[in-house]
């Protein structure tokens, strides 16, 4: 099977779809008897998992109204809230730090037949980082499985990518579960850190797995940028209106689960539906690793509650602002505050 690039026929294309579009509606359907299944089990209370915080770090994004990111702010200009009281910046760091990005990479029937496709777009991405950030690969299903530890040597990310092994069979995709050990895994690194996770956002995971990595994405501090790879395939039609509409139901479930990962930790989710918009997906994602402003605040109480955070960041003289709209900034939305 050949790497897509630009100058790629509409033909390669399109059989790698039609057999994406019919393997991954047998899956689908199987997960959806999976996921009832694990759905029927009786849910845990989880609880959240308590940290010791001295400092809290906050990753900020910055765009304005075109979407170009925003370089050269000042840490004068950043504004930090703490349910909603304003806390001083006690450290800053411009965009230039080096960051460390772990791809955790969905190993399904549905991704392997657009692996070709993800390859070479996600080599637009490792392309677009700077020489000292560092690229760990993580592959997943059931499970998480670590490739490739953190490296700033991009030719070994590439090779990790292109080697991953791909489960064809019907086997569960616990993509909670998975977060949940990779965030485990991220603790124990210290600087920067960004998950870039290239999934369908299909879940199958039990239900306190998904309690506990909502409870946590709550008050963590790694943003995760969120790469769809089930849109080329929303166009089959495979089976009766009734299973169609249960596939249909499993993408919009899946869409949401990404959005929310996305939102809840200060990332993006992108849902590219070719081969070129996977490469511009791609080299966003690596701008938005290089165009990260560092904060940090200490918690101004410990009462071992979660706290909301805001950013707001000054657009300029009250005559600009009023001639264009306010920046957008991403962010974490909160942080589990230390307990005496």
């Amino acid at each position: 099977m050949s790497i897509l690039t630009n100058g790629s026929t509409e033909t390669s294309l399109s059989l790698l779809l039609h057999k994406g579009v019919v393997l991954f509606f047998a899956a689908v359907c199987l997960l959806l008897a999976a996921r009832a299944n694990a759905q029927e089990a009786p849910a845990r209370t989880t609880q959240a998992i308590q940290v010791n915080v001295k400092r809290v770090n906050v990753g900020v994004v910055v765009t304005d109204n075109k979407g170009k990111f925003v370089e050269g702010l000042p840490r004068e200009v950043f504004h930090v809230f703490d349910n909603g009281t304003e806390q001083p910046v006690t450290e800053f760091s411009p965009l230039e730090v080096p960051g460390q990005v772990l791809l955790l990479v969905e190993a399904g029937p549905a991704v392997y037949f657009l692996r070709d496709a993800n390859v070479f777009a996600a080599n637009t991405m490792l392309n677009g980082l700077s020489p000292q950030d560092r690229v760990a690969v993580v592959r997943y299903t059931d499970a998480p499985l670590a490739l490739l530890d953190f490296t700033a040597d991009k030719e070994a990310a590439r090779a990790a990518l292109e080697n991953i092994q791909f489960n064809l069979g019907f086997g569960d995709l616990n993509l909670s579960a998975s977060l949940n050990a990779v965030l485990d895994w991220l603790h124990r690194v210290p600087g920067k850190k960004t998950i870039v996770l290239i999934s369908t956002g299909v879940d199958t995971s039990p239900p306190p797995a998904v309690e506990a990595l909502q409870s946590r994405l709550q008050s963590g501090d790694v943003p995760i940028l969120c790469v769809s790879t089930s849109g080329p395939l929303r166009s089959g039609k495979q089976g009766g209106k009734t299973k169609v509409a249960q596939t249909q139901s499993e993408f919009q479930a899946a869409d949401q689960l990404l959005g929310l990962l996305a939102e809840t930790t200060g990332g993006r989710a992108y849902f590219p539906m070719n081969a070129k918009a996977f490469q511009e997906t791609y080299r966003e994602v690596a701008q938005i690793v290089r165009h990260e402003y560092s904060l940090a605040f200490a918690p101004p109480v410990a009462d071992g509650a979660l706290h909301r955070i805001d950013v707001k960041v000054e657009s300029g003289p009250a005559s600009e602002k009023a001639k264009s709209p306010a920046f957008r900034v991403d962010h974490r939305q909160g942080y589990l505050a230390p307990k005496e």
